[in-house]
């Protein structure tokens, strides 16, 4: 991780841009709340002085100057200092000894400063002339009140302050945590780019939005690489399924060049010659369909599909397969069945029943028994048999192309019926499930309402 690169990360930019925004809306907080106590504080302050400045003009002559001289008495610390002066400024009683000039000149209270022993002491007065011509002055020490805006000003930057570096932090925090995480993201990726197809994006806790879309990757990553498990099995299953058939193909019509003598002799190698291709023909027909499937081709024709005519037809046409095998192919179902529909296609739905049931004829052996159920509770379709199974270890394998549960091969057959059913159970959004029916196997496709 290089702090280069940390200001073009999206987490660091939002962070900023959020510090902004809360920034400005605190810095106008604090000034409206700095604003408000303040001139709270001084509009009580000015309140005061017009009260003392009233009270004393009300006074006659006589009251007032003895009002002022007993004031000092009252004000020992000259906390709030007043006194009349002559029209020319001087002092005549009280305990404010000079009339400062910014109280003459003004006609509203003002803040002064007077002299003292240490450093100048600030003070806030008002003035007003009397109608014999003297100066009556009020005035009252706002040092404290003063250092006390100071120090919530102080307070406010300090919080400001505070509250920007610790955003800024947060940010780099944010934004070092995001490179890390992309970081890291982006050598999975570079390690499965480079073949390692079990690498996986790493995901930490929670549900923010890159968990999420690891999440999702790392799900099209596991479909990736079962297709190329499955491509690889393909292949191999091509290697012997398709070769094998060629091979003999290519074997009998050379030892017919060879040997055969009669017009009969050539016909058998033909004939032979012919049903081995039109196995290889109907085993690329099925990859061809199942390719078809996949992308999604055939959702266009859906619409409701009664199911127990579905399964009826399928039973019927197998019947005389199962009987010829000795064999008890049975049709049962819950309640109303009929009333069962699916959004599907119809065609499609018969040759998934119909390999299910062909498996099972297939591998359970004379005196077997198979049963086709439609469940209307569980809005599914079993196919369950008495034969002898899959085995757990194998049940998901066989979902796979060109698997067989048999390693022989001797069953007739391409290992494609039950890729074909999946394929065709996911394009209705119906769920496969391969369990042990004890003995045998059962086999359903379940669907969700709609």
């Amino acid at each position: 991780m290089r702090l280069t690169e940390l200001p073009r990360t999206t987490s660091f930019r939002l962070a900023l841009m959020f510090l902004a925004l809360f920034g400005t809306c605190s810095l106008l907080l604090f000034a409206f709340v700095y604003w408000q106590t303040v001139g709270y504080m001084r509009r009580d302050q000015d309140e005061f002085l017009q009260r003392q400045l009233t009270f004393y003009s009300t006074l006659s002559p006589a009251d007032r100057v003895q009002r002022l001289r007993e004031h000092p008495r009252n004000d020992p610390g000259t906390r709030r200092p007043s006194g009349e002066f002559a029209a020319n400024g001087q002092w005549l009683v009280g305990n404010l000894s000079v009339l400062p000039a910014e109280l003459r000149q003004a006609h509203q209270p003002v803040d002064f400063v007077l002299p003292s022993a240490g450093a100048p002491v600030p003070f806030r007065g008002y003035a007003t002339q009397l109608p014999d011509g003297h100066w009556l002055a009020v005035s009252q020490n706002v040092h404290e009140p003063r250092e006390f805006e100071a120090l919530l000003l102080r307070a406010m930057l300090s919080a400001g302050l505070l509250t920007l570096l610790f955003g800024l932090a947060g940010a780099v925090a944010l934004g070092a945590s995001s490179m890390r995480r992309i970081d890291a993201i982006t050598l999975a990726i570079r390690r499965i780019v480079n073949g390692a197809l079990t690498e996986r994006l790493p995901v930490q806790g929670g549900s923010d939005d890159l968990n999420r879309l690891t999440r999702e990757v790392n799900g099209m990553l596991d479909d990736l690489e079962r297709l190329v498990h499955e491509v690889k099995g393909v292949c191999d299953g091509i290697a012997h399924d398709l070769r094998t058939p060629l091979t003999r193909v290519l074997g009998g019509l050379e030892r017919a060049q060879r040997r055969a003598s009669t017009v009969e002799e050539f016909r058998d190698a033909a004939a032979r010659a012919t049903e081995e291709i039109a196995a290889l023909l109907k085993t690329f027909n099925a990859l061809l369909r199942i390719s078809e499937l996949e992308a999604g081709a055939r959702r266009a024709g859906f619409s409701d599909v009664a199911l127990a005519q579905v399964l009826a037809d399928v039973v019927d046409l197998y019947q005389p397969l199962a009987e010829e095998k000795n064999l008890t192919l049975q049709l049962s179902g819950t309640a109303s069945p009929t009333d069962i529909t699916l959004w599907g296609d119809a065609s499609l739905l018969f040759d998934a029943c119909a390999n299910l049931i062909d498996n099972a004829i297939k591998f359970v052996p004379a005196g077997g028994h198979i049963e086709v159920r439609l469940d209307a509770e569980h809005r599914a379709i079993s196919v369950t048999d008495n034969g002898p199974g899959i085995p757990a270890s194998e049940r998901k394998a066989v979902l796979n192309r060109f698997h067989r549960n048999e390693p022989s091969r001797s069953t007739p057959g391409n290992g494609l019926g039950l890729s074909l059913v999946a394929v065709i159970a996911h394009l209705h959004d119906m769920k496969i499930d391969i369990t042990d029916a004890a003995p045998g196997c059962r086999v359903s496709l379940s669907w969700s309402a709609r």
